[in-house]
């Protein structure tokens, strides 16, 4: 553990230097959570990655995870899913009181309980690409090995790049199709009104500023009124007004139902390749 004039300063440690490990890191330092030197960063091999954060940030990274984990209170695992076997190896006899943090969408804690081949405080997370800008809708699920005080940092962690629910671990499926892929939905909106924008005379560049404000609006009127969304569209509907008009086009479409299936589809697949990761993970270990 670090020690600053003679104070030990807990360590954080990721492995994996992807984006999602980058927007937390910065969430983190931009907070105030922790500094540069509390911060310990691996991959694999790419050494390029490793120079760019620690030029940017100012942390310590290496290609050693076992050094990682001898040397953090605190472990983020953030590599690609489909590396989980390869990235928990070697670590596994150095585990111990630490908290581990996975962001690694389809890992259940039960399949890394079984990789690491022992009971630790394991925290699984669903962070969304929004935390990139601290604007990221995190949902966190605990393995009972995990203390409260535990979950109040993992919290505080996530918090530094947006907001942090606590959920059962069965519902992070739901999670995954709503807010995990919840952007995407989105940026698709933002695409189709784009182009009903360009349809109807306006130019790409106001249409992009008057959708994106618009957004905004809403966004911040749901979130700052008591209202249910439901009655703030009824306050912006007059009775045979454009609004109404707008509406009833997408009622006959089905936009409700589609969108409602869109979420169902996500979640049911997360859960597809939950069964998948798991199976293949057994399979390869044996």
């Amino acid at each position: 553990m670090l020690k600053r004039g003679g104070v030990s300063l807990e360590k954080i440690g990721f492995i994996g230097a992807g984006s999602m490990a980058e927007a937390m890191i910065a969430g983190l330092i931009k907070g105030g959570l922790f500094q540069p030197e509390q911060i310990i960063v691996a991959n694999r091999s790419n050494t390029e990655r490793l120079q760019e954060l620690t030029k940017k940030y100012g942390i310590e990274t290496t290609h050693n995870k076992e050094k990682i984990v001898q040397d953090a209170t605190t472990i983020v695992l953030a590599m690609k899913p489909k590396d989980i076997k390869a990235g928990i190896d070697g670590i596994q006899d150095h585990i111990d009181d630490q908290l581990i943090i996975s962001v690694l969408a389809g890992i259940s804690i039960e399949t890394m309980t079984s990789l690491l081949g022992k009971q630790a405080a394991i925290i699984r997370a669903m962070p969304n690409t929004s935390a990139t800008i601290a604007k990221s809708a995190t949902a966190i699920a605990a393995s009972e090995d995990v203390t409260m005080a535990q979950i109040k940092k993992c919290q505080s962690l996530f918090e530094a790049i947006g907001i942090c629910k606590l959920v059962e671990e069965n519902h992070l499926d739901a999670v995954t199709g709503l807010s995990g892929s919840g952007p995407a939905y989105v940026y698709f909106l933002v695409e189709a009104m784009e182009k009903a924008a360009v349809e109807v005379g306006l130019e790409p560049d106001v249409a992009r500023e008057l959708i994106v404000q618009t957004l905004l609006g809403a966004s911040e009127m749901i979130a700052s009124s008591d209202k249910h969304p439901s009655q703030l569209r009824k306050e912006v509907t007059s009775p045979n007004g454009t609004t109404e008009a707008g509406i009833t086009i997408l009622q006959q479409k089905g936009f409700e139902e589609a969108l409602i299936s869109c979420v169902k589809r996500a979640t049911e697949r997360s859960h597809e390749l939950k069964t998948m990761f798991s199976e293949a993970l057994v399979t390869t270990d044996k």
